[in-house]
């Protein structure tokens, strides 16, 4: 008996690098986890060496017909008892089947792709609610959180190799060059805390705009991009304080990853970050769209050495109690059992 994980997204993101963790983590207590993503070497690999059996397929659009029936026979070949769909693109390929076909809803998505399917489970209360308020069967919806822990990367970036002064204070941004992670807001941040450098790990469509941005502004010396990255835990173990602005955030995983890896989080008050911060306990949040807003935050846990032990000590707190692996897999495994998977 095993658990089929759908993933139709070909990219790198949050969600793609969780897919990984979780169904790693999974197939690490058992039952036995198996993969069917769409075409991406790099996930493949991480997969294989996390002794997941992996297939790729096209997940095309609306004109591929032959992406769903030739999952379903590789689940028939795998003895799958549950079909796991992460996002849209997925579901729509989730062939019915002797196999429970569950929904994991990373946001707020059109529950049309989620036709017959037994359970959706949602990463935040907020989105499980949601789910239930368009009409889905309460005792059909699960909220399973994210899990998070400090990656064992080895030693912290060396500053030098990225042209950072050891002393000076750094800023870590992690995620896509997308509108919606503001990384404009924090580079107008920047501009407000002197000395302070920015390292912006995510690759995507803003990366000329946001270098000319950075150059407009007068902080292009002390704004480095690094593209994807896959060292993210040597990244958090390395920088001073996280930023993370995004103006829409369903979850806001890099809130969890910082405070897994012991640093602390200035994040605006979107839906994910909002809902998971407790202001001044374990993080800072700041006004959406607010770069003088952001920069006092940051510029407040610079000064205050034991303000930021506290979010510190507060943060690991939060990681151990609610988002620890065991207890996240732990959930899941609960509800596979439920569904009759195991």
């Amino acid at each position: 008996m095993s658990v089929l994980h759908l993933l139709g997204s070909r990219g790198e993101g949050g969600a793609e690098t969780y897919f990984v963790d979780l169904v790693s983590a999974l197939n690490a207590q058992g039952p036995e986890q198996a993969c069917a993503i769409r075409g991406n070497a790099g996930r493949s690999r991480a997969l294989a060496e996390a002794g997941v059996v992996t297939r790729s397929y096209p997940f095309g659009g609306p004109l591929d017909i032959l992406t769903r029936p030739r999952i379903g026979s590789y689940a028939h070949r795998v003895g799958a008892k549950a079909l796991v769909a992460w996002m849209n693109r997925a579901a729509r390929h989730a062939p019915a089947g002797p196999w429970r076909r569950i929904g994991r809803l990373g946001g707020y998505y059109s529950l049309k792709y989620y036709r017959g399917f037994d359970h959706l489970v949602g990463n935040t209360r907020d989105i499980a609610e949601w789910v239930v308020a368009q009409g889905w069967p309460s005792d059909r919806v699960s909220y399973i959180p994210n899990f998070a822990e400090a990656a064992d990367q080895g030693a912290p970036v060396d500053r030098a190799s990225l042209d950072t002064p050891e002393g000076a204070p750094l800023l870590l941004g992690m995620g896509r060059l997308h509108d919606v992670k503001a990384h404009d807001v924090s580079l107008k941040a920047l501009a407000m805390i002197p000395d302070a450098y920015l390292w912006i790990a995510g690759d995507g469509p803003l990366e000329d705009k946001l270098k000319a941005m950075a150059t407009a502004l007068g902080v292009a010396d002390r704004v480095r991009f690094l593209g994807w990255r896959n060292d993210a835990g040597a990244l958090y173990r390395t920088a001073d304080v996280c930023v993370f602005p995004s103006r829409f955030e369903p979850l806001g995983n890099v809130v969890i990853q910082a405070w897994a890896h012991g640093l602390p989080v200035v994040a605006a008050d979107s839906q994910g970050p909002g809902a998971l911060i407790r202001h001044g306990e374990d993080g800072v949040l700041v006004p959406i769209d607010e770069p003088e807003p952001l920069a006092d935050g940051v510029k407040a846990i610079l000064a205050d050495p034991m303000l930021k032990i506290r979010l510190i000590q507060n943060g690991h707190a939060r990681v151990e109690g609610e988002f620890s692996r065991a207890a996240v897999v732990g959930e899941w495994e609960s509800l596979f059992s439920r569904l009759g998977a195991l």
